[in-house]
């Protein structure tokens, strides 16, 4: 999954010409904490609610370039890189440009948290398998022979770092099985 499929096409727009009455209707009706802002089909940047709210009535967008923040991932990033770049910048959204900074489209939190869900296979029926191992023990392929031999599937699988220890870490394991108690 790459950054160009998790667009989501009903986020506002402003340009450099918008005033900020535009802008905080944006911000109330959209419910954003950012709005990307625009030029000739060119990403300039993103421009944060609280700026808007404390500029000047009569003031328009241009009038906030140096507020503008830079955030942005090309189409061709992975997932993984998407959520960095959302954990890093405290981001409701991101803006998608090509390499030639043509902008293409945002991707939305809310949206980000419905393919993770999706990804992570959240409402397919099935049990939870919560393992606590040495990080030196680990084997993906010893634990999905061990489900899969008792006859389950592996719908999804993430490795945590365990807060207590450093040499410990927790593999949560989603199967397509609820009954659990032969693996």
């Amino acid at each position: 999954m790459i950054a160009v499929d998790l667009i989501q096409d009903d986020i506002p727009l402003l340009n450099l010409s918008d005033d900020i009455s535009k802008a905080t209707t944006f911000f109330n009706h959209y419910k954003l904490h950012q709005i990307p802002v625009f030029e000739e089909s060119k990403l300039l940047g993103l421009i944060d609610e609280e700026v808007v709210l404390n500029a000047l009535p009569k003031s328009e967008i241009k009038d906030l370039k140096k507020h503008f923040r830079k955030e942005k991932v090309l189409s061709e990033k992975k997932l993984f890189d998407v959520l960095h770049f959302f954990k890093r910048g405290d981001l409701s959204v991101l803006p998608v440009v090509d390499k030639n900074n043509n902008y293409l489209g945002c991707i939305h939190e809310k949206i980000l948290l419905l393919k993770l869900c999706e990804i992570l296979k959240v409402e397919t029926p099935g049990g939870i398998i919560h393992l606590e191992i040495n990080i030196v023990d680990y084997s993906l392929a010893q634990i999905a022979q061990i489900v899969e031999g008792n006859g389950a599937r592996i719908l999804s699988s993430l490795c945590l770092t365990n807060s207590s220890s450093s040499k410990l870490m927790e593999i949560l394991i989603k199967t397509n099985q609820e009954e659990l108690s032969g693996i």
